[in-house]
């Protein structure tokens, strides 16, 4: 199968022209406006004259051998272009033709047909059910849809899981002088799919940002390795990911499975690839857009330099939301931009140079030069916009704008424009861009905001990724007899042969022998049900605490027995007390695999709902920053007095149960311990469950 071909061909066959269809008639069009310089045959099975030149009644008719045959032929004729084609040599289809797997079970058959002659006859085949692409770096463009002018050329690739949203998404990319590479409408993906189209964007030099729509992740791992392929080419991949669930489909024994939803796991998977999720079309299109413009972005200081007061408001408070700093100035900025900004402004970070603008051209763009230099500060956002109505004479706003883009190319920190609101860029404006230089503009401060943070963000993740090893594959050996669901008693003595620190504890048998336990332990002492299947042992009065003697042993006994006949036994263990409660917690995502659960533990697990999630493997050092990602994280550092965790310690324990998890098999549904008990250094797990597939 080859993508580039399918992308880049020479000569293109339409497959089912006629004049009664407006695919036929729109792809033609495009084909004709936008540059395709080869040839392109018309087939239809009358002959005749179509779209006003001569048609070929079958491929074997054409006088030369197409690179790329566009199928718009009734849905049971498909599977009979494609063998007339694979005799002749053609290797490339785009098949615009509905009614297969998305229709139901016959058209599922149809579907699964094509792809298995695909396979046999290595055809690289995009679609069925797909509008097709445009490749505007070479001029390419079979799309079966009216391409609105001008199509801008730029560095965006974009990938899109939906026929109906390619015009829309392209549209508003031309409304905000977005160019793109290559927008490709997947269809039904039954030979090439989302990732294989990441994967020629990888490698397109005409492409530095990718971005995508997507329904579903078909092939986690495959989207795994391109994404890894894509943070080490530097070329960031920007998603809108729907279909978000509240809870996952299946609910483990543990807590772990009411707290992991599926979409939790896709937002903890795209974060640790490095792909940066948006929420909105407009956020996907403006964030690449500004990727493509700015590249990385180095740190998290923003100077902002604006000329409304109001909007320095509102970006203070939108900055602190994105997690972006607005430092001080130093004063040696403050002391050149009191020379600048006229006596009524104030000088400060965000800067308001006044409304002065108006009658001093040059203020805003001699603050801004004052600002780059401010050593405290990593990237500037400017907040301007390219005009939208073009004057009698041109000239003096061409000119201002040649300054001011001459000044934000010399800054010495990346420059990024945001206009105030989202609106569309005219013909004028981008005249002015094209002949100044002037640079992309992040549509709207609340969108502006959001791309400037997620670009900080990847940047940082990228660096992250790229610093820490592949994780190897661990060695698989499932313990014997694993099944159902295995309550504390099996499940900690699992964890504690396996070196993991588990609190100790002794089964016994009867009322004498759990006194006996006692007694080894040294009072207080906790008494739980042990029993095969026991889930949630609280919940039916299973477990009693604090017990400080013999008598209050022997009853804890009989209460618990009375509760939970079918015992196998009690389990005793030293009473702890004090430090921080975690939940751990790893349970199988059905799409992604095994997935990592970390937050407050103990009762309060479900009532907080405060955790973090990632997609395993993960190291220390990632399970590190996913504790710092939670909203009760203070607490590990220590407040009012309390000890401070350790948190090396703690992120290496979570690591090796993480581990534990991936070396029990495939046969494990999920892994919980709650509470994982941490005192300064001392870290236990208090708690155990696990469950099997």
């Amino acid at each position: 199968m080859s993508v580039g071909e399918l992308f880049n061909p020479r000569s293109i066959a339409l497959v089912g022209a006629t004049d009664k269809s407006g695919w036929s008639i729109s792809t033609l069009a495009n084909l004709r406006a936008h540059g395709f310089a080869g040839p392109v045959h018309l087939v239809n099975p009358r002959g005749g004259v179509v779209h006003g030149q001569p048609a070929y009644r079958s491929l074997t008719e054409l006088p030369e051998r197409v690179g790329l045959a566009y199928v718009m032929v009734p849905t049971a004729a498909v599977l009979g272009v494609l063998r007339e084609g694979a005799k002749l040599g053609i290797r490339c289809y785009v098949i615009l033709t509905a009614g297969f797997g998305e229709s139901g079970e016959e058209g599922a058959r149809l579907e699964a047909e094509v792809s298995a002659f695909a396979a046999e006859n290595g055809l690289t085949i995009l679609g069925p059910n797909g509008n097709g692409y445009i490749n505007a770096a070479a001029g390419v463009t079979p799309y079966g849809l009216p391409i609105p002018a001008p199509l801008l050329r730029g560095a965006v690739g974009v990938v899109l899981q939906s026929g109906a949203l390619a015009s829309s998404v392209l549209g508003f990319a031309q409304a905000r002088n977005v160019g793109i590479s290559l927008l490709t409408s997947m269809g039904n993906e039954s030979v090439v799919t989302v990732t294989d189209v990441v994967d020629y964007l990888v490698d397109d030099p005409a492409t530095k940002v990718i971005a995508l729509f997507l329904e579903t992740v078909r092939n986690p791992a495959e989207f795994a390795r391109v994404a890894r392929r894509a943070l080490e080419a530097g070329k960031p991949i920007v998603a809108l990911k729907i279909g978000r669930s509240k809870l996952a489909s299946h609910t483990a024994q543990a807590h772990t499975g009411a707290l992991v939803g599926d979409d939790d796991v896709i937002d903890a998977a795209l974060r640790q690839l490095g792909v940066i999720r948006v929420r909105s079309l407009e956020d996907l299109i403006i964030t690449a857009g500004l990727l493509a413009s700015s590249g990385p972005l180095p740190g998290r200081r923003v100077g902002v330099v604006t000329p409304s007061g109001g909007a320095s408001e509102i970006i203070a408070d939108r900055a602190e939301d994105e997690g972006l700093e607005l430092p001080p100035f130093a004063p040696e900025t403050v002391a050149r931009l009191a020379e600048i900004v006229p006596s009524f402004g104030t000088v400060q970070n965000p800067l308001d140079v006044t409304g002065y603008v108006l009658i001093d051209r040059t203020l805003l763009g001699r603050a801004l030069e004052a600002v780059t230099s401010d050593p405290g500060i990593d990237l500037i956002m400017l907040l301007s916009e390219p005009p939208k109505v073009a004057p009698p004479d041109p000239a003096p706003v061409l000119a201002t704008y040649a300054a001011s883009a001459a000044r934000i190319a010399a800054s010495p920190v990346p420059v990024v424009v945001v206009s105030n609101v989202l609106t569309d860029v005219t013909e004028f404006g981008r005249r002015v861009q094209a002949e100044t230089g002037f640079p992309y503009v992040a549509g709207g401060i609340e969108h502006g905001l959001q791309a400037i943070a997620a670009a900080v963000r990847w940047s940082e993740q990228r660096e992250r990724v790229l610093s820490r090893p592949v994780p190897l594959p661990r060695a698989v050996v499932p313990p014997e007899g694993a099944g159902g669901v295995w309550a504390e008693h099996r499940a900690a003595a699992l964890l504690a042969a396996a070196g993991l620190p588990v609190v100790p504890s002794e089964l016994a048998a009867d009322e004498s022998g759990a006194v006996a336990a006692a007694e080894r332990f040294s009072y207080p002492v906790v008494l739980k049900a042990a029993a095969e299947g026991l889930g949630h042992k609280s919940d039916v009065g299973g477990v009693r605490l604090g017990l400080g003697g013999a008598e209050e042993v022997r009853q804890a006994y009989r209460e618990v027995v009375t509760a939970v006949p079918s015992l196998a036994g009690v389990l005793v263990q030293p009473q702890r007390g004090g430090g921080i409660e975690l939940l751990v917690g790893v349970v199988r995502d059905p799409a992604w695999g095994l997935t990592l659960a970390v937050g407050l533990g103990g009762v309060w697990v479900e009532v907080l709902r405060d955790t973090a999630l990632r997609v395993l493997p993960v190291d220390a050092g990632e399970v590190r920053t996913a504790l710092m990602e939670l909203r009760g994280a203070a607490l590990l550092n220590g407040v009012r007095g309390s000890q401070p965790a350790d948190l090396d310690a703690v992120a290496d324990v979570v690591a090796r149960v993480a581990a534990f998890a991936e070396s029990l098999g495939d046969g494990l549904d999920s892994l919980e311990i709650n509470p994982l008990l941490v005192s300064g250094s001392r870290v236990e797990a208090l708690d155990a469950l696990i469950t099997w597939r």
